[in-house]
């Protein structure tokens, strides 16, 4: 098994009183050389039920899906990083989701289909979580140059039902499916 490979953990942010209702996370990356195959990253969510939050996700969402209650969507994705600015985006609803979850870790996979490609391998890589015109998270992923997969964030609800977001910076030496199943599974401290 795979296990988280280098990162950080920086303390819970100032999600303000209320806590966190409408969040974007965006992601950026330079298209791979000329002749050379597309660089394909992905943002990747799973959220987590309030028994069993470092167990099985309940649900992934990622380019191709969305939450069963519309609550998570990918709002913009790019298989090439061609365009201006963060090319890949994805939006979380936390006011609406339901009270059976508790948890989301978000993260972000590289896709492997033609040959070994780490973070160190793309240029001008870049993830920014914002709530509205606040940034709560940037980060350009050269703390896991090595790593083909990293956590990026967690969301957890804390006791009164607010919220609230952590930066989790983890590297992952896994595939997307491999990380999928591993990315929620590290506790906090």
């Amino acid at each position: 098994m795979n296990t988280p490979s280098r990162g950080h953990n920086r303390p819970m942010n100032d999600s303000g009183e209320a806590g966190l209702g409408t969040v974007e996370v965006k992601l950026r990356w330079d298209p791979s050389p000329p002749g050379r195959p597309p660089h394909h990253l992905d943002i990747v969510a799973a959220t987590y039920p309030a028994d069993t939050p470092y167990g099985r996700p309940a649900y992934v969402v990622h380019y191709d899906s969305r939450s069963p209650d519309g609550t998570i969507n990918m709002t913009r994705h790019s298989r090439t990083g061609q365009g201006l600015g963060y090319v890949e985006a994805m939006t979380f609803e936390f006011d609406r989701l339901s009270p059976a979850y508790t948890r989301v870790v978000v993260g972000i996979a590289i896709h492997q289909d033609d040959g070994p490609l780490t973070f160190g391998d793309v240029t001008g890589k870049g993830v920014i979580v914002v709530a509205g015109h606040r940034e709560l998270l940037s980060d350009p992923l050269t703390d896991v140059a090595d790593a083909t997969a990293a956590t990026v964030a967690e969301f957890v609800r804390d006791g009164s039902g607010r919220w609230l977001m952590r930066e989790m910076l983890r590297g992952y030496d896994s595939d997307p499916v491999v990380f999928v199943a591993e990315m929620g599974r590290v506790r906090q401290v």
